[in-house]
């Protein structure tokens, strides 16, 4: 069967502090991109995630929401603890377990028009995986877990191993600020979108926090503006809630700056709620037509 999206990543066990209160959840890529995509009726979307056998219950009852999901083993979930200061877009994170990294052998039967690689750290998916899948269909990848090294249970800003190589099977690329210098070595924005583009990219997604987000595809740059949420909850989860209503979007056939402006509004009703959004397009279109910009 041939699905639409599908998300390949491990659901993680997080503990989130902010200068509010410590909350112990669920999450990682697969976990959220899960969620917000599961609020559009309208989509074919699967999820193929491994985690350990105490936390098989998180899968189990994603299942029980209407998500497909497909669970692989491995001897352990990655277990990760987020702390946020006042500045949401900033935090400091440490890795206290991994899980096994997905195979070639696991993902021979999968099958979709976009997979959305969300690697959380830099082992999960190999060279020869991303080859494999980008045979199967247009690869979509986020950056962060490429140059997360763990060290002691700390995570370092680490360069993508063999990144060249490995950026020629990738249609979609997403980097924050931080991760788009580490991998170009630019701070200006456009000049590290048209490296990533060089190096074979077709969509380069840059993310800035309140500060919007900018899209590359080789002939044009569109500026998304980031919308205004009525309060500030929580962060975790914002950039993957934004790939989910980007590939969403373009999987129906919208433009990118259509795309782009539909992530920006859904990441805004992310930031407002704990835990992963829940939103319909209704509310997405809310905000789009009445949330000011930053």
């Amino acid at each position: 069967m041939r699905h639409e999206l599908c998300c390949i990543g491990h659901i993680t066990l997080d503990k989130v502090t902010t200068p509010q209160k410590t909350v112990y959840m669920p999450g990682g890529t697969s976990f959220y991109v899960s969620h917000a995509i599961n609020n559009f009726s309208d989509i074919d979307y699967a999820l193929v995630t491994a985690v350990g056998e105490r936390e098989r219950r998180v899968p189990e009852t994603m299942r029980s929401q209407g998500i497909h999901v497909t669970v692989l083993p491995s001897r352990h979930s990655v277990y990760f603890e987020n702390i946020y200061g006042e500045n949401t877009d900033e935090r400091q994170q440490y890795v206290r377990a991994k899980a096994d990294p997905f195979s070639v052998e696991q993902l021979r039967d999968v099958e979709s028009e976009i997979f959305h690689l969300g690697a959380l750290l830099a082992d999960d998916f190999s060279e020869d995986v991303v080859r494999h899948i980008a045979g199967r269909g247009l690869v979509s990848v986020d950056s962060q877990g490429y140059l997360r090294e763990v060290c002691d249970s700390h995570v370092h800003a680490t360069d993508w191993h063999n990144k060249l190589e490995a950026l020629k099977y990738v249609h979609f690329l997403k980097a924050n600020e931080h991760e788009m210098e580490v991998l170009t070595g630019y701070r200006d924005a456009q000049k590290a979108a048209r490296k990533l583009h060089e190096w074979s990219v077709k969509e380069v997604i840059l993310t800035f926090g309140g500060m919007g987000s900018l899209i590359y595809d080789g002939d044009r740059f569109y500026r998304i503006p980031a919308y205004k949420p009525r309060n500030v909850v929580d962060a975790t989860g914002c950039g993957d809630t934004y790939m989910a209503g980007y590939l969403y979007k373009r999987v129906k056939g919208a433009s990118i700056e259509e795309a782009g402006n539909f992530a920006a509004a859904l990441s805004t009703l992310k930031i407002e709620h704990s835990g992963p959004v829940r939103a319909c397009a209704e509310e997405v279109s809310n905000v789009l037509k009445n949330n000011s910009r930053y």
